[in-house]
């Protein structure tokens, strides 16, 4: 039987129990386990991970265990390069294209309200989830850490807020968007580019206080709406900033 030493740092321990949580622990791992198996076995999706230290080395997913193995495991590392140590990927989890699973709606507009090109349906099923994630590239962002664990994805983020606003800030937080955030570019619907329209060209949909008072306005040639610099816009402006993206 192979036994090796675990520890996880940071928020990799909110998946694990609590006697296990930021202490080194001993368990025993099947013949032929490689480190992706038993992180996994322990709680842990692997699309949390970015760095795994076998003995102090940088390591990746395949490594298969030895009998007194040290393993320590580390989350995502998004505000320093750590291409240094990375084995796991090929590059640092530095996408910034999302797809959302069906219980995070409101997370999936705030992001598109940011410019992050974010997929969502409150239809989608896991499966799509995963096969969008993988096919296309994008982050899935889910509460449900079963869906992380599926094959093939390597992009992932298990969101542990419940609101959708904590949702976005930590999010923001987790994976540093603020520098690659381009807040209102796309339509919050159906996450079309939008575009800059002529007054004249949608007056007839304005509200006549609109008409009075905004002169600047963009569309989606997707579902047509119009948007304007209004209490709703004041309102996103703020959530934003308090992220530290700078909006003139």
């Amino acid at each position: 039987m192979v036994s090796a030493t675990f520890r996880f740092y940071e928020e990799l321990n909110d998946f694990l129990p609590r006697a296990r949580r930021k202490v080194e622990f001993t368990v025993p791992c099947a013949q032929a386990a490689t480190t992706k198996h038993m992180i996994e076995a322990l709680g842990v999706p692997h699309t949390e991970v970015e760095v795994i230290l076998v003995n102090g080395e940088s390591s990746g997913f395949e490594r298969l265990l030895c009998d007194g193995d040290r393993v320590a495991v580390y989350p995502k590392f998004e505000t320093f390069d750590v291409r240094p140590l990375l084995r796991v990927r090929a590059e640092p989890l530095r996408t910034v294209r999302f797809v959302a699973d069906a219980h995070l709606g409101g997370l999936a507009r705030l992001l598109r309200m940011a410019g992050f090109d974010t997929l969502y349906d409150n239809r989608i099923d896991d499966p799509t989830v995963a096969a969008l994630s993988v096919d296309e590239g994008r982050v899935a962002l889910t509460r449900d850490r079963e869906l992380l664990k599926r094959r093939g994805i390597t992009h992932g983020c298990y969101v542990r807020a419940l609101k959708p606003a904590q949702q976005f800030a930590e999010v923001f937080q987790r994976l540093d968007l603020a520098s690659s955030a381009r807040p209102f570019t796309l339509c919050l619907a159906c996450n079309a580019p939008l575009r800059p329209v002529a007054k004249s060209e949608v007056a007839d949909q304005l509200p006549p206080s609109v008409r009075a008072s905004q002169d600047e306005f963009l569309t989606c040639d997707c579902c047509h709406g119009v948007f304007w610099r209004g209490s709703h816009w004041r309102r996103m402006k703020a959530l934003l900033e308090s992220q530290g993206v700078t909006i003139s």
